[in-house]
């Protein structure tokens, strides 16, 4: 590479970066649905067609910004894992959901972005799935130890629900069982809306302890997914 193209490709990345928290300012205090690029490449200094040379609509730009958000929280949540790799599956559960509290109360807009309500006149394109789907693949993997370990306990499942279970399983684990799934999806959902209310403030007047509140919260989405290991001996 040339000192040139390396220099351009140093700029580039600056520039790019520069764009990127800027949009991550009017987040804050604008909210995504009025994010604009001419006032970006306005606060910046920038006339706009240089901008759109880096980010050519402002859909562009949000999708970048989303998957930014969703590997922060990603990055988190695994390094959360790591430093409880030696553990029982129901620890590293925890300590995962754990992260992705302390990642969204540290970043409430960018939070808000991915988890928030829509932004009108957005659909987000495919290329942000691998990167939201990183925490789900972790809590995914804790099952898929417990299972091929000790086992996990299977939570009941009706029988009008089995075929969806079914179709969840082979979508997205075909290794477990259907129940467990099901489980994992509805402990999810749950583990967001905990952290949500939280975020946005619902838990005001409501929960003081919010900390020990939400880790048992994060206790019992282990034990209904099964994360439960059979007891041994005579109370067997």
């Amino acid at each position: 590479m040339s000192t040139a193209h390396g220099a351009r490709a140093r700029a580039r990345i600056e520039v790019t970066a520069a764009i990127k928290d800027e949009a991550r300012r009017q987040l804050a205090a604008e909210g995504a649905a009025r994010l604009s690029l001419r006032a970006v490449a306005r606060e910046l200094g920038m006339a706009s067609s240089a901008l759109y040379r880096y980010f050519p609509s402002r859909d562009d730009l949000l999708t970048a910004l989303i998957i930014d958000a969703y590997d922060s929280l990603g990055e988190r949540a695994e390094a959360a894992h790591a430093e409880v790799a030696g553990a029982g599956p129901a620890r590293r559960w925890t300590a995962v959901c754990e992260a992705v509290r302390e990642w969204a109360l540290a970043h409430p807009h960018e939070y808000a972005l991915v988890y928030g309500s829509p932004v009108p006149g957005y659909t987000a394109p495919r290329t942000t799935v691998p990167a939201a789907a990183r925490v789900g693949l972790l809590l995914i993997g804790i099952a898929r130890d417990a299972h091929r370990g000790l086992g996990l306990a299977r939570p009941a499942l009706p029988a009008e629900l089995r075929p969806e279970a079914e179709r969840m399983a082979a979508d997205l684990a075909p290794d477990l069982p259907p129940e467990t799934v099901t489980a994992l999806v509805a402990a999810w959902a749950q583990l967001f809306g905990l952290v949500g209310f939280e975020v946005f403030g619902q838990f005001n007047r409501l929960v003081e302890d919010r900390a020990a509140f939400f880790r048992n919260a994060a206790g019992q989405l282990a034990h209904g997914v099964g994360l439960v290991y059979p007891q041994r001996g005579p109370a067997a």
